[in-house]
């Protein structure tokens, strides 16, 4: 018994230090990789951006003591105090463009995708399992706007039946969804699941079905993001 006991805590000790040691593999893959992303943003945009860059890196290896509502709002309070909005039409001079972070940052601007997007990618990369992200179409109703306008946050589940938090650019406190009545949820996405106006994930990919995010991952992907 007591050899079949052993076995079991040195097999569990052994598993551990697998999964600890699978843990380091994947930072440190991570951070060679923003070190790239770090690199091509110094080429691309200069020192400056290049700084700005290194400034975000800073928000995602995880602070002792903290928690994912402390990641959520630093990365929140990141984007929403050093990007401006800039319509796309002005910014890209295109109807509708889905940045990557870099060119968000680079740009120093972006639209609601724009931030909605760097704050998902962020908090990925700070360890925010993806199951809790969801990129989130609304319709915006502003006060000073008789007709509500398209617009995108980024909603977090603590778990898949918790009321979500909301991301947004527009509001920068991070509220409950129940005190944002000015939203109004039309579908939400993130890399592997497709929701309209419900609970379950439809059986749809979200890459096929929206082309531009396609895109946008693809560009993560080469730019070392993700």
């Amino acid at each position: 018994m007591l050899g079949m006991i052993w076995w079991c805590r040195s097999w569990a000790v052994k598993w551990i230090w697998v999964n600890i040691l699978s843990l380091l593999v994947l930072a440190g893959m991570a951070a060679t990789n923003l070190d790239r992303l770090q690199q091509l943003a110094l080429s691309r945009y200069g020192v400056e951006v290049a700084r700005l860059v290194g400034e975000w890196r800073t928000l995602l290896p995880p602070v002792p003591g903290s928690n994912e509502l402390d990641k959520l709002e630093r990365i929140n309070n990141f984007f929403n105090r050093r990007i401006r909005w800039v319509e796309d039409s002005v910014l890209w001079q295109q109807d509708d463009y889905w940045a990557t972070v870099l060119e968000t940052l680079g740009k120093g601007a972006g639209d609601c995708e724009d931030f909605a997007i760097a704050k998902y990618v962020s908090l990925l990369l700070a360890g925010v399992p993806e199951s809790k992200l969801r990129l989130t179409y609304v319709r915006l109703q502003r006060p000073e706007r008789t007709e509500p306008e398209a617009h995108m946050i980024l909603a977090y589940y603590a778990t898949p039946s918790s009321e979500p938090l909301i991301l947004d650019n527009f509001n920068p406190d991070i509220k409950p969804a129940a005190q944002r009545p000015d939203l109004t949820p039309v579908y939400a996405f993130n890399a592997t699941q497709l929701w309209f106006r419900g609970p379950n994930p439809s059986s749809s990919d979200p890459t096929v079905r929206i082309s531009r995010w396609r895109d946008v991952l693809a560009r993560l992907q080469a730019e070392h993001t993700l």
